[in-house]
């Protein structure tokens, strides 16, 4: 593809907006974009995407990094399977297509559907469901043997997924920082794109090795993309953020679904456009019954009185310390 295309820039500005704000929507918006939209081959969607998420997560991770809110012994033992895992992906999908061609192409989609509907599911959950874990935050996690050789066979998963598909270096990797490692949001942040941005380079490489990128098209992509990450960062703090992931989580079943239409599953349009609605709805409740909670143990805590404090000294009545 030559020359700039003003559609795909403006795909890379709300995909880069949407990564800036969110962390999440690289993989999980630009490769049914490519495929269901513009029609590109699904596996060079799947690889062009990949390169252009590298370069992307690598500005990310580097300020990240430098920021100091990158925990590296996290980054390290998922990398340990991820890296490998990222290249088994690649591979897989190369070999595939090779061998059975146009009729892989299906089977591809489904497979790419099938991580949208896990990234929606997991998005959706860790908004509605997991924020109970901010109380078990932590800056940095200690690693035992038993939970490094764990984190190295989730990491050869996460990577595999990545690699076959281009989906999910933001969610899963980030839901897996919360829910498992129970990191800080900072730390998660950091930490989750700096991770990507190692896998991303593995599997793009592999990629652009394969000859399943198409160079003109990472080019548009990066032009919308690089200020609408910016963008996004910069608007971060103004945007409700669970709102955000919300609608974000009901856009991806619906990509995911019109993905499965795409690959023949002859899906009907009611569920495609209803689906996502109901979820957003639900969310919308859910997230205004959360403000309400909030709300009500605020005023609970300012109704409480202030305890008195003690003028016994040390030594009388109850000892101290006890």
């Amino acid at each position: 593809m030559l020359g700039i295309s003003p559609e795909i820039v403006l795909f890379g500005l709300g995909v880069g907006i949407l990564i800036g704000l969110t962390g999440i929507g690289g993989g999980s918006l630009m490769t049914p974009l490519l495929i269901i939209v513009l029609g590109v081959h699904p596996v060079v969607a799947v690889g062009t995407d990949l390169t252009y998420g590298a370069i992307t997560k690598t500005l990310g991770g580097y300020k990240h990094l430098r920021k100091g809110t990158v925990d590296l012994a996290v980054s390290k033992w998922l990398a340990y399977g991820g890296v490998p895992g990222a290249l088994v992906g690649v591979l897989l999908v190369d070999r595939l297509h090779k061998a059975y061609g146009k009729s892989f192409d299906n089977v591809l989609i489904g497979c790419i559907a099938g991580a949208l509907i896990i990234v929606a599911t997991v998005v959706l959950v860790r908004t509605l469901l997991l924020s109970h874990l901010a109380a078990q935050e932590r800056e940095t996690y200690h690693f035992s043997r038993r939970a490094a050789i764990a984190a190295i066979a989730l990491g050869f998963v996460l990577g595999v997924m990545l690699g076959m598909t281009s989906v999910g270096s933001g969610a899963l990797i980030g839901v897996a920082m919360i829910v498992i490692f129970k990191l800080t949001p900072q730390r998660v942040a950091g930490s989750s794109v700096f991770l990507a941005a190692m896998l991303l380079w593995v599997a793009g490489l592999a990629q652009v090795v394969s000859g399943n990128v198409d160079y003109g098209l990472v080019g548009n992509v990066l032009i919308g993309s690089m200020p609408g990450v910016w963008i996004g960062a910069h608007f971060v703090d103004r945007v409700p953020a669970q709102a955000l992931r919300v609608t974000l989580g009901a856009v991806l079943l619906g990509s995911a679904l019109a993905m499965v239409n795409n690959a023949g599953g002859k899906m009907p349009i009611g569920v495609i456009f209803g689906a996502p609605l109901a979820v957003g709805v639900i969310g919308y409740f859910a997230h205004q019954r959360d403000l309400r909670v909030r709300a009500r143990a605020r005023l609970g805590a300012a109704a409480m009185p202030t305890p008195a404090v003690s003028a016994a000294k040390p030594g009388l009545g109850a000892p101290e310390g006890s």
